[in-house]
């Protein structure tokens, strides 16, 4: 059976581990590029023992940041400063990855250190959705798409991916979840177009497969390209798991590697419209087994892991192929190093810390 340390070949890259870091936001670009810190918080990850280093949510055009802190591939001024992270995370034995995103309707937040919530007018700028439905009171109310400009923004996804190969990426993940733009399409809650890109399932992920062909063209055939969803909105009339499945099945015709299985993000938590998630440990986990296993794809199993041997019965009870992991690397960016010696399995440290391995 495989464990958590054993590698994982996807097209022509192979992980070194199946433990990955999960795309978070730091908030700390200026105008979309990385800088300093960029470079220290990926690599400290790719030090530690990670198998694939995947940056945070990355804006493929400025009004698609989450916030003003977002980091960018939407010019060639961010390809030079992300081959410089790149470089670094290769070298130290990881594979680099990158999670392109536009933030829809939900775009223009304050960062964790300016606020909470959605900027105020002086400072915000234009949403943008399928459907013109604000996310929550206090929110914008963004401005309905039009079926052209749908269609143009292919060329800012397609760019982005581009750019991406540019900068020395070498795994590719399309976010489609937490009820950014490409959710957007695919959960009814937002979605009420009447276009070829709504009503229905089928026109519901007509948009999002149509950005996944459009960066399959620009992507290198041998490199993999993953797509992050919320497996379901948590709630009855909404994106629910066997949608997931279906739209797995698409995704995989059309050139994806993997699925990221998360969830929700679609309508606020805790409001009184709101929906409550039960989050414990490997809560989403049955859904990474679900889509793998109906879908018939490689999945990636998120959500509140932590514990090694949790980690570890994931990939060898087969539930998954990869997990990825945010805050438990958050607070300690060599967990993998750790967790391979409470398995019992014996992994490469790098040489400068090989002093420090427990006896």
């Amino acid at each position: 059976m495989p464990n958590l340390f054993d590698p994982l070949e996807l097209r022509s890259v192979t992980l070194r581990n199946r433990i990955g870091l999960s795309p978070m936001c730091t908030y700390s670009a200026q105008d979309g590029l990385p800088g300093d810190w960029h470079l220290m918080h990926y690599g400290a990850r790719a030090i530690g023992g990670c198998g694939l280093v995947m940056t945070e949510a990355t804006a493929v055009e400025p009004r698609g940041r989450i916030s003003l802190g977002d980091t960018g591939l939407w010019n060639d001024d961010h390809v030079c400063r992300w081959r410089k992270v790149n470089r670094m995370i290769k070298e130290l034995g990881a594979v680099p990855a990158v999670q392109l995103a536009h933030a829809g309707r939900k775009a223009g937040t304050h960062t964790p250190q300016t606020g909470k919530g959605p900027l105020d007018d002086s400072s915000a700028w234009d949403t943008v959705a399928p459907s013109s439905i604000k996310f929550d009171d206090g929110w914008r109310t963004p401005g309905e798409l039009s079926t052209g400009e749908v269609e143009n923004l292919l060329n800012a996804w397609g760019d982005a991916a581009r750019r991406a190969r540019a900068a020395e990426f070498e795994a590719l993940e399309l976010h489609m979840a937490h009820g950014y733009l490409l959710h957007e399409f695919l959960s009814p809650h937002s979605n009420q177009r009447t276009d070829e890109f709504g009503g229905s399932l089928e026109g519901r992920m007509r948009f999002p497969l149509m950005v996944v062909q459009q960066v399959r063209l620009e992507w290198p055939d041998n490199l993999p390209l993953l797509v992050r969803i919320s497996a379901t909105d948590w709630t009855e009339d909404g994106w629910s798991l066997d949608d997931s499945i279906v739209f797995a099945g698409q995704l995989r015709e059309n050139g994806v590697d993997l699925i990221d299985c998360s969830s929700g993000g679609i309508i606020p938590q805790g409001s009184q419209t709101g929906v409550a998630i039960n989050a414990e440990p490997g809560y989403q986990v049955e859904f990474a087994d679900k889509v793998r296993r109906e879908a018939e794809i490689p999945t990636a199993a998120v959500g509140l892991i932590a514990d090694p041997r949790q980690a570890d019965g994931i990939i060898s009870e087969e539930r998954a192929d990869l997990v990825m992991m945010g805050r438990a690397l958050l607070r300690n960016p060599h967990w993998a190093l750790y967790a391979a010696q409470e398995l019992g399995i014996r992994i490469d440290w790098p040489l400068q810390y090989e002093r420090a391995r427990p006896s």
